[in-house]
């Protein structure tokens, strides 16, 4: 649960466009970062719930959509999470995040490079690296872009996860 890590929102800072967006971002991102995929992914779903306005929009350059509500993100979210905790739970991936703040000096929009690192028991790695862009009005996200994608390392496969989670001749892939 995100209450017991004691955040602090923007909210403070609500006379100060660029520090409430700052320490708002400073926020959201120890969040994530401190949340832990393999015990749950319903962690970064209380996350958003909690950063995120009613009304965000969210896109990416490889995607022609803009998402807008939280409730049309909320299944994205959940396509993209719910298989991560269970490879990370029950078939012994290694997941990690980092986050590197890109400094700009706008008011209300901030910026970071993203690291995700996912390592299978027999060793093989797969790194995707991004960039977002964020748009705060007070202490919530309003908009979200995400570019800049980038892939290290081929897809894992059933044979780089535990043993005892699936047949290892099996053809499957993660993430492609």
């Amino acid at each position: 649960m995100i209450d017991q890590y004691n955040l602090m929102t923007g909210d403070r800072f609500n006379g100060d466009a660029y520090n409430s967006s700052q320490a708002s971002e400073l926020a959201l991102n120890g969040a994530i970062l401190r949340a832990e995929i393999g015990r749950s992914y319903e962690e970064f779903l209380e996350i958003f719930d909690k950063f995120y306005a009613d009304d965000v929009e969210v896109s990416s350059e490889e995607s022609r959509e803009t998402i807008r509500g939280k409730e049309r993100i909320i299944s994205f979210l959940v396509n993209f999470l719910a298989p991560l905790h269970v490879m990370a739970e029950v078939a012994g991936l290694s997941i990690s995040i980092q986050q590197t703040a890109v400094p700009r000096d706008t008011a209300n929009e901030t910026h970071s490079a993203w690291r995700l690192d996912i390592a299978g028991v027999s060793g093989k790695r797969c790194t995707l690296k991004w960039y977002a862009i964020r748009r705060w009005k007070d202490a919530s996200v309003v908009y979200e872009y995400h570019y800049d994608h980038h892939q290290i390392g081929g897809p894992l496969t059933l044979d780089d996860l535990n043993s005892d989670f699936g047949p290892s001749d099996t053809e499957s892939r993660l993430p492609s």
